[in-house]
C-alpha cells in the first residue's frame, strides 16, 4: 500500500479525501516534532508540507521511497527543488487555490485607496471624532487600472474592475492578446501604457525578469498621485523607491500585503500615512484554505497514480513555457492516461493534433501525451526523459499537426491513437478557471472533467439502454456521481458514467452483457 505522510497542517476536507483512498495509507505527522520527521519518511511514496517543514538534505535522508512533494500552497522556499529533482522526486505546488481570495484582497486594498475606510473608522472609533472633511475620497469609475499580469488572479481583478466601471490595461508578454480583449481589456505590449495608468496593480510571480519591475525609473513615468497595490510578492516594488514617491506624494497612495523581508514589522513604509498593509494574508480564507488541502490532496493522488504532475516544478520540459501553456500538458497527459486504457492493444502510431495558440509547444505536448500512454502498462520505468526513447523502441510511430483555428475553443488537444485493429480519438481543452475537459471521444461530443472512476458504455442507441445500465449499477451498490451521453448519426450512443466506487469485472461483465451493448470498458485517472 502506498503511504502519504502529511508534514504540517492542512484542511481536513483534504485529510478526508486522502483517507477515502482505499489503496491509500495516510500517516499525519502534522504535530511530530520536525526532528523527527525524517524517520517517519522512511516509507513515505508522497507527502504534503506546507511552509513549516524545511524539506532538505537531512530530512530526505531515509525517504528512499519518496515520489512526490506537494506544498499545500504557492511559496516553495522550503522546498529544496535540485535535490528533489537528483533523487527524482516530483515537486508541486497549489498556485491557484487561494485566487479567489488574493482578488478580492486586491479589490479590498483599492477601494481603500480611493476611500480609506480603515483611518475613517479608526477615527471616529478611536478618537470619537465625526469629521465628515476628513474623509474625501476619488471614484473608481473611469479610472485607468493597469494590470502586470493577467493570469488566474490578474484577469479576474480585470473582471471586477470593470465591474466598477474603470477602464483596464493589461500587460502580460505570456498571454494571448485574445485573454484580455475577451474580458473587455486593453491589451498593450508597450509596458509605458501601464505606467501611465490612475492604478496600478501587479500579480505575476517572482524571478529574475519580475524583482523590481517598478523601480525609480518607472515611477518617474508615472502620473503624479498614481496609486500602487501589490498583493502578489514582495519585491516586485522597489521599497526603497516607494519610500521616496510616498513621501514626495508622487505616489498617493500604496496598499501592500507583502514585502521583502518577511514578517516586516520595522519597515520604514509602516511610517507613513499613505501607506496601507496587511500582513500577507492573500491566502487567508476558510474557502481558500479548504481549496488548498484538497488540490494538495488531488495532487497526490494523480501524482502516486501517475496520471498528472499538476503544476509539477521540477519538470525541466516546463520551465520556460508560459502558464496557460502548462495546464495543456497536463490536459494533454491525461488524455494520453484515458487513450491507453480505452484502447489496449499495441500501439502502432500516435497523432497529436493541436490547434489554437498552444500549437506553439506541440513538441512539450508530445511528450507528455506520451507519459499518459505508457503509463498504465510502465509505470514508473518512464519519464519525461526517456518516454520517446521508449516510444522509438517500441516502434511506436509518433507526430504533431498543428492548426490555426480551434473554433468553438481558444486551443484544444486531439489524440489520434493507432493500433493493430482500431484507432482511438480523444479531445479535450481548457475553459476558465482552469477547468480541464474531455469534448469528444471517437465522434462522440462530451463535456467531461478526465477525474475518477468512469464507465465507458457504448450502445445501439434504442430505448432501455439507459435505464437497464442504472438497474445493473444499482443492483450492485455502484452510486453514480455523474452521467454524460453522446450520439453519433450511426444510431449509436456512448455513456460515460462516472461512479463513486471502483468497478469489479464481475460488474463490467455485467454490464456487456445487457442487451444492445456494443462496447463497455473502465477508466480510471
Amino acid at each position: 500500500m502506498l503511504q502519504v505522510v502529511i508534514c504540517d497542517p492542512i484542511h481536513s476536507a483534504g485529510v478526508a479525501l486522502l483517507h477515502a483512498q482505499t489503496d491509500l495509507e495516510v500517516l499525519d505527522h502534522s504535530s511530530t516534532p520536525k526532528n523527527a520527521l525524517p524517520h517517519a519518511l522512511k516509507n513515505a511514496h508522497a507527502l504534503i508540507t506546507r511552509s513549516m517543514t524545511p524539506i532538505d538534505a537531512p530530512m530526505l535522508e531515509h525517504a528512499h521511497q519518496l515520489k512526490a512533494i506537494v506544498r499545500a500552497g504557492v511559496g516553495v522556499d522550503n522546498v529544496h527543488i535540485d535535490l528533489c529533482s537528483k533523487k527524482g522526486i516530483v515537486v508541486m505546488n497549489v498556485p491557484t487555490a487561494n485566487t479567489i481570495a488574493a482578488v478580492e484582497l486586491t479589490m479590498a486594498h483599492l477601494l481603500n485607496a480611493v476611500r480609506r475606510f480603515p483611518s475613517a473608522n479608526a477615527q471616529l472609533k478611536s478618537e470619537r471624532l465625526w469629521k465628515r472633511e476628513d474623509w474625501y475620497g476619488t471614484e473608481l469609475k473611469g479610472k485607468k487600472l493597469g494590470i502586470i499580469g493577467f493570469g488566474n488572479i490578474g484577469s479576474r481583478v480585470g473582471v471586477r474592475a470593470r465591474a466598477f466601471g474603470m477602464e483596464v490595461i493589461a500587460y502580460d508578454p505570456y498571454i494571448h492578446k485574445s485573454k484580455a480583449t475577451d474580458l473587455g481589456a486593453h491589451y498593450t505590449t508597450d509596458f509605458n501604457e501601464i505606467l501611465a495608468c490612475d492604478c496600478i496593480t501587479i500579480h505575476t510571480p517572482k524571478n529574475a525578469e519580475t524583482l523590481n519591475i517598478i523601480d525609480a525609473p518607472q515611477i518617474a513615468k508615472m502620473k503624479e498621485g498614481v496609486i500602487l497595490i501589490n498583493c502578489a510578492r514582495g519585491g516586485l516594488y522597489n521599497e526603497e523607491a516607494l519610500l521616496e514617491a510616498l513621501r514626495s506624494k508622487k505616489v498617493r497612495w500604496l496598499g501592500l500585503d507583502v514585502f521583502s523581508k518577511e514578517p516586516s514589522i520595522a519597515n520604514p513604509l509602516l511610517d507613513l500615512e499613505n501607506v496601507y498593509v496587511t500582513p500577507h494574508i492573500g491566502a487567508n480564507t476558510l474557502e481558500s484554505q479548504e481549496q488548498i488541502a484538497l488540490e494538495a490532496a488531488k495532487a497526490v493522488i494523480q501524482s502516486l497514480k501517475g496520471s498528472a504532475y499538476p503544476n509539477a516544478l521540477n519538470l525541466s520540459i516546463k520551465a520556460h513555457m508560459p502558464t496557460y501553456a502548462k495546464t495543456y500538458l497536463q490536459l494533454t497527459q491525461k488524455l494520453g492516461f484515458f487513450s491507453a486504457q480505452i484502447n489496449k492493444d499495441a500501439i502502432g502510431a500516435l497523432e497529436l493534433i493541436v490547434a489554437g495558440p498552444v500549437r506553439e509547444y506541440a513538441d512539450s505536448l508530445l511528450t507528455f501525451a506520451l507519459l499518459g500512454l505508457l503509463k498504465p502498462t510502465l509505470g514508473d520505468q518512464i519519464n519525461e526523459v526517456n518516454a520517446r526513447f521508449i516510444a522509438q523502441e517500441r516502434k511506436i510511430a509518433i507526430s504533431t499537426r498543428a492548426l490555426d483555428n480551434a473554433t468553438p475553443y481558444t486551443n484544444a488537444i486531439t489524440l489520434q491513437l493507432t493500433t493493430r485493429t482500431q484507432t482511438t480519438q480523444v479531445s479535450g481543452t481548457i475553459f476558465a478557471n482552469d477547468l480541464l475537459k474531455i469534448t469528444n471521444i471517437n465522434g462522440f461530443e462530451m463535456d467531461i472533467k478526465p477525474q475518477g472512476n468512469m464507465i465507458l458504455f457504448k450502445n445501439t442507441d434504442v430505448p432501455g439502454v439507459v435505464g437497464n445500465v442504472g438497474q445493473t449499477l444499482g443492483k450492485h451498490g455502484i452510486n453514480i456521481a455523474d452521467f454524460r451521453l453522446g450520439r453519433n448519426d450511426k444510431q449509436e450512443a456512448l455513456a460515460v458514467i462516472l461512479v463513486d466506487a471502483p468497478i469489479s469485472t464481475d460488474i463490467l461483465r455485467a454490464l456487456q452483457q445487457i442487451p444492445h451493448c456494443l462496447h463497455a470498458c473502465l477508466v480510471c485517472i
